[in-house]
């Protein structure tokens, strides 16, 4: 009764752009990762706006799921955190100095990089953190453990070390590399323990790793790419056969806005890279490179139009404008009104996520994470 009087008041606005989530999918990524370490915890890593899949509805998808943690970079992502996970998050990433005073300390934990992030936080309270190391990356985080340990004793007295953890720079490659960061992790995993510390989250491992690592003393696993469905190795990898179960989760629609009629030699789009052979039909949909469709997809991507069991492909015509994209309508009996989809969950189709970031020369997360945060995204 009360959403009836609601949409009297205030009827349902419909988007012409969507994004699709589905809860199935990603819970069924994260126990598959779950059984490929069961010793082991998966944090899912919702920073980038879960991935471009929505930090909110990813919270809300997670709360059924064992997850003790997620994962996120900044405070404003923890804001979002807090208020629709029922758990705890784990903040990657460094902080304004001021935010960390307004963190919950009881639902929220840090990962410690320098020693005046330990200050901040050693000065606020009994604050959880995760001591960061620098493995080999080179990006971040504590390169010698030893005497970060010793000129730090006093703030470490008032804080409580929950969490030893580093990033690997090419977990879905195979070779030296990993081995040598894995060591270094490990050999400064002993130091902390030789002097008296013993954090219950030991994290090093990432979604390649989780298919990959047989390592007892690693007691969670942060997966990313791999929780939204997609594959974290390159085809030509030994080992893409072993994440291929996974099910890519979201989906993009968009719906047509106008149906131009075009005579032979007329141009579409800006500076006339698309010129129609003959007579032809070009449909435009309100999405365009603001909304997170890659420009270098001009004349080149293909979208899906599906109407009363009729299935076909749709070309892109001339460049992707701002908040626009034109397609060519060839035989299909568009109209205004009809939806077409951008981003398949299918891995097979040309608009996958895997194909359409191969054709526009970037990698998946490049793509995802693009998708403007204002679509509105469903969880189905």
């Amino acid at each position: 009764m009360i959403n009836k009087i609601r949409q009297i008041i205030k009827p349902k606005y419909e988007t012409l752009n969507r994004i699709e989530v589905s809860q199935k999918e990603i819970l069924d990524n994260y126990y598959l990762l779950k059984n490929k370490q069961p010793q082991a915890a998966i944090f899912p890593v919702l920073k980038s706006n879960a991935y471009g899949h929505g930090l909110r509805e990813l919270c809300q998808i997670l709360n059924g799921s064992e997850a003790p943690f997620v994962v996120v970079d900044s405070f404003p992502e923890l804001q979002v955190t807090n208020r629709y996970f029922k758990k705890k998050t784990l903040i990657l990433g460094e902080m304004s100095d001021k935010a960390y005073s307004y963190a919950d300390f009881k639902k929220n934990e840090f990962c410690v990089y320098t020693k005046k992030s330990l200050a901040i936080l050693a000065g606020l309270g009994r604050a959880k953190i995760h001591l960061f190391i620098n493995s080999g990356m080179n990006r971040e985080g504590i390169k010698d453990l030893k005497k970060f340990l010793t000129e730090n004793r006093e703030l470490l007295k008032k804080v409580e070390i929950t969490g030893f953890c580093s990033h690997l720079a090419a977990s879905e490659e195979d070779g030296d590399f990993n081995k040598r960061q894995l060591d270094k992790f490990l050999s400064d995993l002993k130091i902390l323990r030789s002097e008296g510390f013993n954090p219950k989250w030991i994290h090093l491992g990432n979604s390649a790793a989780i298919f990959t690592f047989s390592v007892p003393e690693l007691t969670a696993f942060r997966s990313g790419l791999a929780l939204y469905g997609y594959n974290p190795f390159p085809k030509d990898s030994g080992n893409f056969s072993k994440a291929e179960a996974l099910k890519p989760s979201l989906r993009v629609i968009s719906k047509v806005v106008s149906i131009q009629e075009l005579e032979a030699e007329e141009i579409v789009s800006y500076n006339g890279t698309y010129q129609a052979n003959c007579s032809e039909r070009i449909a435009t949909i309100p999405f365009g490179y603001y909304e997170g469709l890659p420009r270098s997809l001009s004349n080149l991507a293909e979208f899906v139009w599906e109407k009363e069991g009729k299935r076909q492909y749709l070309k892109i015509a001339g460049k992707v404008c701002m908040n626009l994209c034109c397609l060519v309508a060839g035989s299909s009996k568009i109209e205004i009104g009809d939806e077409i989809e951008i981003i398949s969950k299918n891995k097979n189709d040309k608009n996958s996520l895997e194909n359409l970031s191969k054709l526009a020369g970037q990698i998946p997360y490049e793509i995802l994470i693009r998708l403007q945060s204002n679509i509105h995204r469903i969880i189905n």
